[in-house]
């Protein structure tokens, strides 16, 4: 019982380090961007405030509280959560669920490009004109943006070491931040506890309308910064179980909302000074005492430097979820730790530096950066909903569905409009980020359907019809022996049909004789840790129809598995063994391995439109300078050999020249060249 009690302590406060980074840093800015609405200090009032704190509580409570943990949660893949899990769920059931998938990961992508620049420029400011004795080390807004710089670039700079060490005190970290956020929010809530009020939603609904609100419903797009990070609960559910959510979020969303009430009852208990102001102070900094001041500045960087942390890493997952589900072209993923969690993706690593590089530059400050920020994570939830409603009819669950379609997607299309109503305040940079992966996305995708679509079926053929060839070339001696084991990167249909190119490599561009011919298919599965593998030998001892099964979330180095079929297959006397003369290795029977990786060019030939070669074009143009297949799959120790080949897609008629026989010379005409 003590041990359970334990592993719940543990689990629970992991979940605080992991999940509520984003969301838990939202008090740093959410009350600061409602009050720039207002334009003038002199505009505040005491309704304004419980208006906020009436649509940011309900906000919570609608977006975060229902639809994420007592709706999405439900919705999980083997326990694995997130727009990508939710998409391998229904991906079979309609064509066109493809395109909320793609546009809802594009923006959750471009969200983790924005997260980290806010919060911690939103932390470090709280510093700015404090002074240490007799000096003030951060003066200006230009040393804010240069100390948030130094941050960010440590941060990315140890990712390819791992975070497993420092992630140990992400848990304790957050529980401190919480429980700070909770009593500086308690003790100022005393000083004007009447904004207990703000729990109705009828004070939330005046607001919308009221003139005291200068903005009308686009006050939304600030008050949705308070809900930013929802989608982590979700996406999170598979580091951490979906029963350590539900444990921690009651004492998050409490410690946030008596923080957000604390902000209102002291901004509310301050109305003279603060309208004597020219300015508005950031809410979250005005409320800390002198005694608490230092203290809350050092702990909100903490927990912004957690927050862009979790978002780094929760990028890394979605793109490995992306790649699985052939939504994105490969990347390269390593595992600086034993943890089967723990992954780098050193392209996205960087490219995520020098975007939330060239966002910290450009806006220079928070309040800035809040006008691009939420947009992207709006688009995420609208597409989440989408997809939500698919499932729960996939479930028979019709009436759910049409609540959730019909509740939810109005709340994120208000949402949307309003935060959209802030494009051209910076809100077009989440926009041009998010169109950037998208592009990308689209065309990886609809460029690879297309291929498929159009590929020439006669340059398809049947592994069976050359078995008996390629006997014949293994044990052909007359012809030098190429390597013991050919692995060929293959696609094999169920009726063992394959390229024409991969034998027309092995058999005419140049005889590859093997000891035996391995045609490897690697298939990803809709469930996330799918790894088991097949064979059909073919009734031969020497050509292997190799079928891989993984899921989204594993590791495809094939290297990996390979060494363990294949002696598998020896100790069952399925293949060969393959002693080794020379060798350092004592007894050795498995012999060296050669990879055969095709490259295509898409041939001239290719009879298809102009928008269609396009797309395609790009496509294999991507693929030819991202990750190889040999690099993908782990064989780089392997030797490689690398043919160009032309792909053909509905194929030109050629036309036939006609052949004249010429009896006399002087008959040829004189030709017009001379």
């Amino acid at each position: 019982m003590e041990k359970q009690k334990r592993q719940l302590f543990l689990g629970s406060l992991i979940t605080l380090g992991i999940v509520y980074g984003d969301i838990g840093t939202s008090p740093l800015y959410v009350m600061k961007a409602l009050l720039a609405d207002l334009g003038s200090p002199q505009n505040l009032t005491r309704g304004y405030l419980i208006g906020c704190l009436s649509l940011v509580f309900w906000t919570l409570m609608l977006m975060t509280t229902i639809k994420y943990v007592l709706i999405a949660l439900k919705a999980d893949n083997h326990g694995e959560g997130g727009i990508f899990a939710l998409y391998a769920l229904v991906r079979h059931q309609k064509k066109w669920l493809i395109v909320p998938a793609l546009i809802g990961g594009a923006a959750l992508l471009a969200d983790g490009t924005l997260t980290p620049a806010v919060t911690v420029t939103s932390a470090i400011e709280g510093l700015k004109g404090v002074a240490f004795g007799q000096n003030v080390p951060i003066a200006s807004q230009n040393s804010v943006i240069i100390v948030t710089f130094v941050i960010l670039l440590v941060l990315f700079l140890i990712q390819r070491f791992g975070t497993s060490l420092i992630g140990k005190g992400f848990g304790p970290v957050m529980f401190i931040w919480f429980s700070f956020l909770a009593i500086v929010g308690l003790i100022n809530l005393a000083s004007d506890p009447g904004m207990l009020v703000a729990l109705s939603p009828h004070y939330g609904l005046k607001l919308l309308f009221s003139p005291e609100n200068k903005v009308g419903i686009f006050i939304l797009g600030s008050v949705f910064l308070a809900t930013t990070g929802a989608e982590a609960l979700y996406s999170d559910m598979g580091h951490v179980g979906k029963r350590n959510i539900y444990l921690t979020w009651p004492f998050v969303c409490t410690a946030l909302i008596l923080n957000y009430f604390g902000q209102g009852a002291y901004l509310s208990t301050h109305l003279a000074q603060i309208k004597a102001q020219t300015n508005f102070e950031n809410p979250f900094y005005a409320v800390l005492s002198s005694d608490w001041y230092l203290f809350g500045v050092v702990l909100a960087t903490l927990a912004a430097i957690i927050a862009s942390q979790a978002l780094i890493t929760g990028s890394f997952t979605l793109v490995q979820e992306a790649v699985g589900l052939k939504l994105l072209p490969r990347m390269k993923v390593e595992h600086p730790s034993l943890s089967r969690g723990q992954i780098y993706i050193s392209a996205v690593n960087w490219l995520l530096c020098l975007t939330t590089t060239i966002v910290l530059f450009y806006f220079k400050t928070s309040e800035h950066m809040e006008a691009a920020y939420g947009l992207a994570i709006t688009l995420t939830m609208l597409m989440t909903t989408l997809l939500l409603f698919e499932y729960l009819r996939s479930k028979e669950k019709r009436i759910s569905a049409v609540l959730v379609l019909s509740c939810f997607s109005v709340i994120e299309l208000i949402f949307l409009a309003a935060s959209l109503s802030k494009f051209m305040h910076g809100g077009y940079v989440t926009v041009f980020i998010t169109l950037l992966i998208l592009s990308l996305m689209f065309v990886w995708f609809f460029g690879n359907r297309l291929r498929e679509r159009y590929a020439d079926r006669s340059e398809m053929i049947n592994l069976k019809d050359y078995k008996s060839m390629l006997q014949a070339l293994a044990k052909d001696e007359s012809e030098p022996l190429f390597t013991d084991n050919l692995i060929v990167l293959a696609k094999v249909k169920r009726d063992l049909s394959v390229k024409r190119e991969l034998l027309y490599s092995i058999l005419d561009k140049k005889p590859k004789r093997a000891k035996v011919y391995w045609f490897v298919t690697v298939n990803t599965t809709d469930e996330p840790y799918t790894n088991y593998y097949t064979v059909d030998m073919l009734g031969t001892r020497n050509i292997v129809n190799l079928q891989l099964y993984l899921g989204y979330k594993m590791n495809p180095s094939v290297n990996l598995y390979l060494y363990q079929i294949v002696s598998d297959l020896m100790q069952k006397d399925v293949i060969d063994e393959q002693p080794q003369k020379y060798t350092t290795v004592p007894g050795r029977i498995v012999g060296n391995f050669s990879v055969l990786a095709i490259q295509e060019v898409l041939s001239p030939d290719t009879r298809i439109s102009v928008w269609m070669r396009l797309l395609i074009s790009a496509r294999i143009f991507i693929q030819n300078h991202s990750t190889t297949p040999v690099q993908w799959f782990g064989l780089e120790t392997s030797e490689v050999h690398l043919e160009k080949v032309p792909l053909f897609l509905k194929k030109r008629s050629v036309p036939v020249i006609e052949q004249r026989v010429i009896l006399n010379p002087k008959d040829i005409k004189r030709s017009t060249c001379e």
